[in-house]
C-alpha cells in the first residue's frame, strides 16, 4: 500500500500573500503600541516563535517616526540555571547583540535576563531538599525556574506604569491543548488581540502570531534577515541539530515538513520521556559530544521504567519531607495492604546526584571544546546553599559535601563562612554503627544533637522544647514499622475504613 501525500496545511500567507499579510500585521502592532503610554514586556527564549515576535516589534518600531518611539518594550528571558548550554549561550548572545543594536538603532527596546532567586534554583531543591525530579504528577521546577522570575519582573512594571502589556509568541497550531486555551481566552478580550492576563492583575497578553504554523514562522525568518545581527541561518542550523533525523529543511511552501517540533529546554527535564533535542544534537554533530554526561544523568535521573510507570521509590525516603508519613491502603490481586507513598531522595541518593554533576563538570571542563571549558553545571552559591541544608536542615552533621567535592574536584571546598560543625565524618559513622541498624533510634539521635548544636551558644533557650518536641514527633518511634502501624491505625486502615487506593497524610506521633 503506498504511503499517502502529506497533508498540505493552509498558511497565513495564502489568502493576501507574504508581503501584504506582514505589513498588514506590521500596521497592527504600531497601532496597539501607538494608542496608549502601557509598556509592552517580550517573552523571549530564543526560538523561533519568539525571534519571530521580537522581529516584528523591531520592524514596527522602525516604521514610527521617532517622536512616536515613546514607551519602552522590555525583552525578557529566563536563564533557569539548567537551559541547554547550547541554547543558553545563543540567547546571552542574542541579547548582547539586541542591546546594542537598539541603542543604535535608537529604539526603546530593553533586554533582561532574568534568573531564580537561590532558593528556588533547581538544585538546591533537588540536590539540596531532596526534591525529586519533575514529573506531571509533581512539577515543581516550572512554578520556581520560569514563572516567578517572569511574573515578579511584570509586578515591578506594572507598579511603576498601572499596568502592562505581555507580547508572547504563543500559537494556536502548537497543540491541541494550546489551542483550546488560547479559544477560551480569547473570548474574554477587552479589545482586539489583547486578553487579560489570569495569572497577573492589570496585565494584558497580546499574542501577534497566534495563528501561524511553524512553517509561517520558518518563512517569516528566512525571508527576513535579523535587524540585531543574529542570524537566522545559524538558528535554522541550531534547529536542524536538535532533531531525530539531522534534517531542517529551508521551508519553501507548506508541503515541506518544519522542524518545529525540536525541544529546546532544560537539559536535565524528566518532564519528557526522553530528550530526542539532546540525543539528536549528539548523534548528528561530533562536536556535541561533550553533551553525552549530560545526557546520562538526565536518563537516570528520569523516574520512568520500561512500561512507562514511574518507579524510584529505592531512592527515596518513605516519609515526607516534614516526617509526616503518607499511607495508602492498596489492593492488588485481592491482597489488601497498607504502602507509604514516598518523599525526598534519600542522603544517599542526594549524594550521588551531587556526585555525578560535579564529575559531568569536570569532564566537560577537560575534554570539552574551548566555548564550554568553563562550562558551570552547578554554581558555587548553589554548593554552600545544599551544604547549609545537608547540614542545619537535614541534621546530617558529617558534613558531606565538602569531601564529595574535594574528591571530585580535587580542590578543597572553599566555605564562605564558620558553620559551626563540631562533629564531622568519623563521628557520623561511629555512631551510625552504636545504633546496630536501628534507623529511627539513630534519626533521632542527629536531630537531638542537632538541636543541642543550635542551641548550645544562645543566650535564650526560647523555643528549645519545640525543638526537642519536633524531633520525637519525626523520629521518636523504635523502628520504620512502628511509625507505619502508628499511622496505620490512625486513619483506621486495620478496620477498613478507608477506600484502597485512597491517600491520607498523617503525622507519626
Amino acid at each position: 500500500m503506498s504511503k499517502e501525500s502529506p497533508k498540505k496545511h493552509p498558511s497565513a500567507f495564502d489568502e493576501f500573500g507574504f508581503k501584504s499579510t506582514v505589513d498588514s500585521l506590521l500596521q497592527e502592532i504600531r497601532l496597539l503600541y501607538t494608542l496608549d503610554g502601557i509598556p509592552w514586556v517580550i517573552g523571549y527564549s530564543g526560538g523561533k516563535d519568539s525571534t519571530a515576535i521580537v522581529q516584528l516589534v523591531w520592524m514596527a518600531l522602525q516604521g514610527l517616526p521617532p517622536e512616536q518611539r515613546r514607551k519602552k518594550v522590555f525583552v525578557i528571558s529566563t536563564d533557569t540555571w539548567v537551559e541547554s548550554p547550547i541554547v543558553s549561550g545563543w540567547v546571552r548572545q542574542s541579547l548582547v547583540r539586541l542591546r546594542q543594536a537598539a541603542l543604535q538603532q535608537k529604539l526603546p527596546l530593553e533586554p533582561h535576563l532574568l534568573e531564580p532567586i537561590l532558593k528556588d534554583s533547581f538544585w538546591v531543591n533537588l540536590i539540596g531538599k531532596g526534591y525529586p525530579a519533575p514529573r506531571n504528577q509533581f512539577r515543581w521546577c516550572t512554578e520556581r525556574l520560569k514563572i516567578r522570575p517572569a511574573n515578579e519582573f511584570i509586578k515591578r512594571v506594572v507598579q511603576e506604569s498601572g499596568e502592562a502589556i505581555l507580547v508572547l509568541g504563543t500559537r494556536k497550531a502548537e497543540s491541541a491543548k494550546r489551542h483550546g486555551t488560547m479559544n477560551k481566552h480569547g473570548a474574554n478580550r477587552v479589545r482586539e488581540r489583547l486578553t487579560p492576563n489570569s495569572n497577573l492583575p492589570n496585565s494584558l497578553i497580546f499574542t501577534p502570531i497566534e495563528d501561524w504554523s511553524n512553517d509561517d514562522v520558518w518563512v517569516f525568518l528566512m525571508q527576513l534577515s535579523n535587524q540585531w545581527g543574529h542570524s537566522h541561518n545559524d538558528l535554522l542550523t541550531m534547529y536542524r541539530g536538535a532533531t531525530a533525523d539531522g534534517e531542517c529543511p529551508l521551508v519553501v511552501d507548506t508541503s515541506t515538513p518544519s522542524c518545529g517540533s525540536s525541544r529546546f529546554g532544560c537539559w536535565i527535564c524528566t518532564l519528557v520521556d526522553r530528550d530526542r533535542s539532546m540525543e539528536a544534537m549528539i548523534q548528528n554533530d561530533e562536536e556535541k559530544e561533550w553533551m553525552l554526561p549530560l545526557l546520562n544523568i538526565r536518563n537516570m535521573m528520569d523516574p520512568r521504567v520500561a512500561d512507562g510507570k514511574e518507579d524510584d521509590r529505592h531512592r527515596r525516603e518513605w516519609r515526607r519531607m516534614s516526617g509526616a508519613v503518607n499511607v495508602m491502603d492498596r489492593v492488588i490481586d485481592g491482597v489488601r495492604y497498607v504502602d507509604t507513598v514516598p518523599g525526598p531522595y534519600t542522603k544517599k541518593w542526594r549524594e550521588t546526584w551531587l556526585t555525578m554533576l560535579l564529575e559531568a563538570q569536570q569532564e566537560i571542563r577537560k575534554f570539552g571544546p574551548p566555548a564550554v571549558r568553563d562550562i558551570e553545571l552547578i554554581r558555587d552559591e548553589e554548593l554552600h546553599e545544599i551544604r547549609r541544608i545537608w547540614v542545619n536542615d537535614k541534621c546530617e552533621f558529617d558534613d558531606s559535601l565538602p569531601r564529595i567535592y574535594e574528591k571530585v574536584t580535587g580542590t578543597p571546598f572553599k566555605a564562605q563562612r564558620d558553620d559551626g560543625v563540631t562533629l564531622g565524618g568519623m563521628e557520623w559513622n561511629l555512631l551510625e554503627k552504636s545504633c546496630n541498624g536501628n534507623e529511627m533510634r539513630f534519626e533521632l539521635i542527629t536531630r537531638l544533637l542537632s538541636v543541642e548544636r543550635e542551641y548550645s551558644g544562645m543566650g535564650s533557650r526560647r523555643g528549645l522544647y519545640d525543638a526537642l518536641k519536633k524531633c520525637l514527633d519525626i523520629a521518636g518511634f523504635e523502628s520504620k514499622d512502628e511509625a507505619i502501624e502508628e499511622a496505620t491505625e490512625r486513619r483506621g486502615l486495620r478496620e477498613g475504613k478507608l477506600r484502597p487506593g485512597r491517600n491520607a497524610m498523617v503525622t507519626a506521633k
